[in-house]
């Protein structure tokens, strides 16, 4: 729990920090090439996790590494979390970020199920008509759901759009249901 603390305000903080400079954008961007770099660079990952490495020391390599390769917002930042020994929370804290970002612009992410994969084609037109009915900017993911039987569902932030041949079953056979019942 103490975790998703710090991932939220640290990441909260960011946020804040490049939109007071107009750079949420910028930051965004840079934020995810810096976290790319330490992902395929695992050495240097564990270099500024190190707890027997100086702050100092940390702080020289980073410098050297992204000094004038990013902003320095971004740059004084990771300086920050050296100084705190938080940089291990740093991929999390990106996240907060990029869901902040996200929130600020009205982009919702969410999930077509469908049993086959949907080309990108039809995913971007599935974004457009969700968007559109649930007046948000959405973003799909496609999963595969081999128990629809054939059709999709969306499910956007808690909000589901069943379009599957499995509800249309289920409808049916509540109508059925009913019908025997009355």
């Amino acid at each position: 729990m103490a975790e998703l603390t710090i991932d939220m305000t640290y990441g909260t903080a960011l946020y804040e920090a490049a939109r007071d400079t107009g750079k949420t954008e910028i930051i965004m961007e840079e934020a995810s090439e810096v976290l790319g770099i330490l992902l395929q660079e695992p050495d240097l990952y564990d270099f500024i996790n190190y707890p027997a490495i100086s702050a100092a020391e940390k702080k020289h390599a980073i410098e050297n590494i992204f000094g004038g390769k990013i902003c320095d917002e971004l740059l004084n930042f990771m300086c920050i979390l050296i100084d705190k020994s938080r940089t291990m929370h740093f991929e999390r804290i990106v996240k907060v970020y990029k869901k902040l970002l996200d929130k600020e612009e009205g982009i919702s992410y969410g999930t077509v199920y469908s049993v086959i994969p949907l080309t990108d084609e039809h995913i971007k037109e599935l974004e457009d008509e969700t968007s559109r009915l649930l007046k948000a900017n959405v973003r799909l993911t496609n999963e595969i759901d081999p128990r629809l039987i054939g059709g999709i569902r969306i499910l956007v932030e808690g909000k589901l759009i069943d379009a599957s041949v499995r509800k249309k079953f289920d409808d049916l056979e509540s109508r059925i249901r009913l019908n025997q019942g009355g």
